[in-house]
């Protein structure tokens, strides 16, 4: 390997690595908090959102993300220390470098399918890794200067070599070590996007707030709302739009203590659909895309996936559109009938849409908490509210 390809096959390394890196920090981030927002969502069209989340974004539950970071780190690691003069490897270290990018050529170029002509849209980071495999690809393969066929015959003799030293060892240790720990540390798939997380600890209420809490939620307008409870001590019930920014931010404020207090089977909650979309609500409103948000949930219920695409609405909400929407029915959703559906999906949106009009519901997110509405309020004062309602209810 002349001190050329060397510094070359490093240069495209050091991008793909970078690019990985950030890939793999954007896709953990995406799967772990549903208000992230990618910085690399520039469009509908040129998205690392909808790549990673899509089921490309998985190889064998293993992120695509952490394979680029495997692959660039290896080859860094071969043009460092076996490109080196004094490496008895050094003239076999661009035929492994040509194997291993013909391998993540022909992933790459794959995912490159997916994207383009799949899920039609662009991934600005990923498409930096497929520029740093392919001249790799085309580096390696030009500095190879003996026969493929006798490759398997070279690396079994380079790897009794490699045996022999302690150095070489030790890193392959540490490199098969960290590359398990980033695995087992990832979560999952886009299904952990969804996970119950911790409830936000607040401080608690002293008396003097409580009492004048218990004041003011008393002064707040009480309606029938006309939900069965199920049993339940205190029915909450949320008129959502998923292109609503509030009902974005209440979602990951609410999230948690929601989950909290419906594990114990004393309260339900409900999502009803309020879409300010003039497609389906007669009240109007500007969100092109709500309508068919709204739809796409509905539809999701019947596929178990319901809470994970609602997750995936919100983290996507500054880049919806009616196509965005019935792309991620698709890929997070597994809708695959999304068109044919839509209409029947639409009807149930446009009971909800009733519902809310009879009670008075003019803008999103409205909340009633046992028929009283709190407004838009803090975690603390929603889950007072809560409180306040179960304590009476006893």
């Amino acid at each position: 390997m002349s001190p050329r390809t060397r510094k070359l096959l490093l240069a495209f390394a050091a991008l793909g690595l970078a690019a990985s890196l950030a890939s793999t920090y954007v896709h953990y981030r995406l799967v772990t908090d549903a208000s992230y927002s990618s910085v690399c969502d520039i469009s509908t069209t040129v998205s690392c959102t909808q790549a990673y989340l899509s089921r490309y974004g998985t190889f064998w539950g293993v992120p695509v993300a952490l394979g680029g970071v495997f692959y660039f780190v290896l080859v860094m690691l071969l043009s460092t220390f076996g490109g080196k003069p004094s490496s008895p490897s050094r003239e076999n270290m661009p035929g492994y470098i040509f194997a291993l990018s013909t391998v993540a050529l022909a992933f790459v170029l794959y995912l490159a399918w997916a994207s383009f002509f799949q899920l039609k849209t662009v991934c600005v980071l990923c498409v930096a890794t497929y520029v740093a495999v392919i001249a790799i690809f085309i580096i390696s393969g030009g500095a190879t200067r003996f026969p493929m066929t006798t490759l398997p015959r070279r690396a079994l003799r380079d790897a009794g070599t490699l045996a022999k030293s302690p150095a070489a060892l030790l890193i392959t240790v540490l490199f098969v070590g960290a590359a398990a720990v980033m695995v087992s540390m990832f979560p999952g798939d886009a299904e952990s996007a969804t996970e119950a997380v911790a409830a936000p600890q607040y401080p608690p209420l002293t008396d003097t707030q409580r009492a004048a809490f218990e004041k003011w939620w008393d002064l707040q307008p009480k309606v029938d709302v006309p939900i069965d409870p199920e049993g339940a001590k205190v029915v909450i019930v949320k008129f959502n739009d998923f292109q609503c920014p509030p009902c974005r931010l209440t979602y990951n404020e609410y999230k948690a203590i929601i989950a909290k207090y419906t594990a114990t089977g004393q309260v339900k909650y409900f999502l009803k659909h309020f879409p300010l979309d003039p497609e389906c609500n007669p009240s109007g409103g500007q969100h092109q895309a709500a309508c068919e948000a709204a739809a796409a949930h509905v539809m999701a219920r019947s596929k178990g996936t319901m809470d994970k695409l609602e997750a995936w609405l919100f983290a996507n909400q500054p880049t919806l559109t009616p196509e965005v929407v019935r792309q991620g029915a698709a890929q997070v959703g597994g809708i695959s009938d999304f068109d044919a559906r839509y209409q029947d999906a639409l009807t149930q949106v446009k009971v909800d849409i009733g519902l809310g009009s009879r009670l008075g519901v003019r803008s999103t997110p409205t909340f009633y908490i046992n028929g009283r509405t709190p407004g838009i309020v803090t975690g603390q004062a929603f889950e007072a509210a809560i409180e306040l309602e179960l304590k009476r209810s006893r």
